[in-house]
């Protein structure tokens, strides 16, 4: 019992200290310490959150939105126009079979924005925005720009018309993006984020205000007020622009005739329920009509002559009556989506152009929507923005569609979707299409054309500087009275002025 209690008592106690068991010369070990686990890093626990964790979720989610408010507008473009087709054409799809093929051409620039390199779209932003500038000034003179509403802003040619001012929109958001993006890194001052975006801005704004378009001119606006916000403007300054821009639209709206009779509608509502207000009851009325589910698809009452421009500016009523308050809601939420989705590519991508270029083309996408939908329901005065995608315009919807594919390419060229599709993983999507892959953003290369570009700016400036004294020297010598020097001194001033001016152009070229 003795010798059994004391075994006991042995084992225990190499239990409660294991470094006294240990066998002589063998050096005892520490206690060893309990092990931490590590939790692994939690993914998504939905299978929203797991779709959208995926590479290509945000290429995906900008085709499906373009695709759904496309087809959309192609079938309330259908629906609410079909009646003024067939009184004025006989045929019902007269204004259908025109957005069609423009949304056709759309799909196609669609298409080719998806392929543009981000490179070349950066080259060719400035010979855009100069080119429209050159359009919005020929369509100012008579007998090559038509008048239509009011507005002498539109091509016309073999019967389908063309609205230069959208394709401003487009040159004006990608060559901003192109300028703010060079600069980020060079911005000493206000003025040289300010100069030469703002002046450039302004010649757009002045030609568009001279055609007139209020319309057209807040979408420039709004383009503009992005490119600076999301560059970076100091929020005071920022503020005191939107305020400048705000108090010159109210300026714009209340000098001409019928611009400030839509604010004094807008102001005192019924106050011309049969004049200027007509129009903005009727699409009151609409939506009051269509209720909860809506009256039924293609069995619209306002359309049937009631509601002016069902099929454009209020196609937004035609889908309050038609299919109801949740139809309206379906709207309104894809272009919430794409908000999320515009917002998600911007903070995601690597490239500053890209983000300066993807937030800006949500922003002036999404705010055009919902200034359209804002006055169909009687919170803002009545300006003609369209609603895009949606409306009939066949200029605005390839335009859009172009932008989309804008936004799309910058969805590819997120670093983890670069990724994916160098490794092959671009879907059967991108497999049937034939997408090139993009190329992944480089800071050192851009850097390097960054500081080419500087480099080669401050040799025309050095050139400019030596040219300046040679030039006050010649003068001086062709000034002097001496005859016999006349020869000599014209012979060497065209010498100087040929040399100079060589010395410039290497200049320029390095």
């Amino acid at each position: 019992m003795t010798s059994a209690g004391a075994r006991t008592r042995r084992v225990a106690e190499s239990r409660r200290s294991p470094a006294r068991s240990a066998a002589p010369g063998v050096a005892a070990r520490a206690p060893s310490r309990p092990r931490t686990r590590t939790a692994p890093p939690r993914g998504p626990r939905t299978r929203i959150g797991a779709w959208l964790a995926r590479p290509l979720a945000s290429f995906h989610l900008v085709v499906t939105i373009a695709f759904l408010l496309t087809v959309l507008g192609l079938v309330m473009v259908l629906s609410s126009s079909s009646v003024e087709a067939y009184a004025s054409d006989g045929s019902a799809y007269t204004l259908f079979t025109r957005q069609a093929l423009f949304a056709a051409l759309g799909l196609g620039l669609f298409y080719a924005a998806l392929q543009i390199p981000v490179r070349v779209m950066r080259a060719l932003s400035f010979p855009a925005f100069a080119a429209t500038i050159v359009l919005l000034v020929l369509v100012l003179i008579p007998g090559i720009g038509t008048v239509s509403q009011g507005t002498r802003g539109w091509f016309v040619i073999a019967g389908f018309s063309l609205q230069p001012a959208e394709l401003t929109k487009i040159a004006l958001a990608a060559w901003g993006a192109h300028i703010l993006a060079s600069r980020r890194s060079d911005i000493s001052s206000i003025r040289d984020m300010l100069v030469p975006l703002v002046p450039a801005a302004l010649v757009a704004f002045v030609l568009i205000i001279l055609q007139p378009d209020l319309g057209t001119t807040v979408s420039l606006a709004i383009i503009l007020m992005a490119l600076l916000w999301f560059a970076g403007l100091p929020l005071k300054l920022f503020l005191a622009v939107v305020g400048t821009g705000i108090g010159g639209i109210a300026i714009l709206a209340l000098t001409a005739g019928y611009r400030s009779a839509r604010v004094r509608e807008f102001l005192n509502p019924g106050s011309d329920p049969q004049g200027i207000g007509y129009q903005s009851r009727q699409a009151m009325y609409s939506l009051a009509d269509g209720g909860i589910l809506g009256r039924g698809l293609g069995q619209s009452r306002a359309k049937w002559s009631y509601l002016p421009n069902a099929h454009n500016d209020f196609i937004f009523a035609i889908i309050g009556e038609e299919l109801g308050y949740l139809g309206g809601a379906a709207v309104l939420g894809l272009f919430g989506l794409f908000v999320y989705t515009g917002l998600r590519i911007a903070t995601r991508s690597a490239d500053p152009f890209l983000r300066l270029l993807t937030g800006t083309a949500t922003v002036w996408i999404t705010g055009q929507a919902f200034i359209n939908v804002g006055y169909v329901i009687g919170l803002l005065p009545v300006t003609g923005l369209q609603l895009p995608l949606v409306s009939a315009g066949g200029t605005s919807t390839a335009t859009t569609l172009f932008m989309f594919g804008l936004v799309a390419n910058a969805a590819r060229h997120e670093p983890e979707a670069v990724a994916a599709l160098h490794s092959g993983q671009d879907g059967r999507f991108g497999r049937l299409l034939r997408l090139r892959k993009p190329e992944a953003y480089s800071p050192v290369r851009a850097d390097a054309a960054r500081a080419e570009a500087v480099r080669r700016a401050e040799a025309r400036r050095r050139a400019g500087r030596e040219m300046a004294p040679r030039t006050r020297a010649i003068t001086y010598e062709k000034g002097r009275p001496e005859r016999g020097r006349g020869r000599t001194s014209e012979r060497g001033a065209r010498q100087q002025r040929s040399s100079g001016g060589r010395a410039g152009e290497r200049g320029f070229r390095r």
